[in-house]
């Protein structure tokens, strides 16, 4: 191939592993050494990119075969992986985990080197059946190297690589001591965001440097053979200024995909980013507002207490401008958020329901969603991809509120009024840029039609 672009996927062999911490690790050694690290995370998460970029200081890019599709996988990887520098790319769940959406999937796509981690712990010779499966269940899946997690003493990983040596092809290139100074908390949707981890990049760079064969592992990256392909995804981004919209990005709404920015962006939206939290007033001059998820019942009391920016935001909406919101940015529409303890905090009040709390997971997957009337998003029998996650639910929508769309599994949401289009879909446009295209255009003609 005419360019080489080096990459490795960490993947696990189970959810728990450690993969994020080894991860981490290893961008934040190979970025301390000068080296030009470009992150990735298979799979739709929001909050490991977060982590990612805290660490490398760019921006990480989500890979995931099943909502994106393999076009769009191999065009944002060949745009951002660089030639001189090494892609490192964060497995989901285990490494064959998840079908078609699996971290297998993509290292055969890309055909990308594996490393895998194993938690070794309470495990000793056994650890070498795990590999021997990991390494032979699928040929294609180049599992090029072994990083050993929670490793007791000298004596537990002689007794590991000792057995791995004698039944397996592949070699150990890491072995990382328990150490629980740098382990990473989770919330309900996963871990913590970046902005919120008081990560100890100093001790990330030692685990690694002390730890992890790191020019070994640049090795098996220089194994990468993924081949560069044309991008026709962005379009020009110097096409910006045609309209104007805002974003809300704060500790309540920073679940976004950078890449539907990006389309945005290329497609004529000039973003400009708002906090529901500590802003008093939208930017000015507003052509419409995105209002991603995340995590506004830890922060409805402070949302509660903006009521400048709530009543602006209603306005806005009445007044027939596009607004789009996802997740949590749905929930902030409603008139108001119950939480787990039964305390109720006034919202927008776009939409004539209740949001309310459960300590149970409500919504988990993968989803493909058909437009049945015509939205911000595409016409009639326009599909986009996404997924859903979340452990909220909302009271019955009244039937006069139309339903933009149908979900795979039959449900209608895609609430619509005036031109506020809502619901607990994820969407990523990987797969449908016109998604973007077709916001940008309701932007610049939103067909007006306020409502008192």
């Amino acid at each position: 191939m005419s360019e080489n672009r080096p990459a490795i996927i960490i993947a696990g062999t189970h959810s728990g592993c450690g993969k994020t911490t080894i991860t981490l690790a290893v961008m934040a050694a190979l970025s301390r050494r000068g080296i030009n690290v470009q992150p990735f995370k298979s799979g739709p998460d929001f909050i490991d990119p977060t982590l990612h970029r805290l660490v490398t200081g760019s921006i990480s890019r989500n890979l995931d075969v099943r909502m994106c599709g393999k076009e769009f996988v191999r065009q944002c990887f060949s745009a951002h992986a660089p030639v001189a520098g090494i892609s490192v790319i964060e497995g989901v769940m285990g490494l064959f985990d998840g079908g078609n959406g699996s971290a297998a999937r993509l290292a055969t796509l890309l055909d990308i080197p594996v490393l895998l981690v194993v938690d070794v712990r309470s495990a000793a010779e056994s650890v070498a059946a795990v590999v021997k499966g990991f390494e032979s269940l699928d040929p294609a899946v180049r599992v090029a190297g072994v990083i050993l997690n929670r490793l007791g003493s000298e004596r537990h990983y002689q007794m590991i690589s000792g057995a791995i040596e004698e039944h397996c092809q592949t070699g150990i290139i890491g072995a990382i001591p328990r150490d629980s100074t740098i382990s990473l908390p989770s919330r309900h949707l996963g871990l913590h965001m970046g902005a919120e981890v008081d990560l100890n990049r100093q001790r990330l760079v030692e685990l690694a440097e002390e730890n992890i064969r790191l020019e070994r592992l640049q090795e098996i990256a220089e194994q990468s053979a993924a081949s560069p392909v044309p991008s026709h995804l962005f379009g020009n981004s110097s096409k910006k200024g045609g309209v104007r919209l805002g974003v809300a990005r704060d500790e309540a709404f920073c679940f976004y995909y950078q890449d539907n920015l990006d389309m945005l962006q290329a497609t004529g939206a000039e973003i400009f980013y708002f906090s529901p939290l500590h802003d008093d007033a939208l930017p000015k001059d507003l052509d419409g507002l995105y209002l991603g998820g995340g995590y506004p019942e830890l922060h409805a009391e402070t949302l509660a207490a903006n009521q400048p920016m709530r009543e602006q935001i209603l306005q806005f909406s009445r007044s027939g401008k596009p607004v789009y919101g996802e997740c949590g940015g749905f929930m902030y529409l409603t008139s108001s958020i119950q939480d787990v303890d039964g305390v109720v905090y006034p919202m927008v009040g776009v939409y004539p329901v209740q949001a309310f709390m459960e300590k149970q997971l409500r919504r988990l997957g993968y989803r493909r969603i058909t437009v049945e009337q015509e939205t911000l998003l595409g016409p009639p029998g326009f599909t986009c991809y996404g997924h859903e996650f979340h452990y909220s639910a909302i009271d019955v929508m009244p039937e006069e509120i139309r339903r933009g769309y149908i979900l795979d599994d039959g449900r209608r949401e895609g609430y619509v009024i005036n031109n506020t289009l809502a619901g607990y879909v994820h969407l990523h446009w990987g797969r449908t840029p016109e998604a973007a295209a077709c916001f940008v255009g309701m932007m610049q003609n939103p067909n007006l039609n306020p409502q008192p």
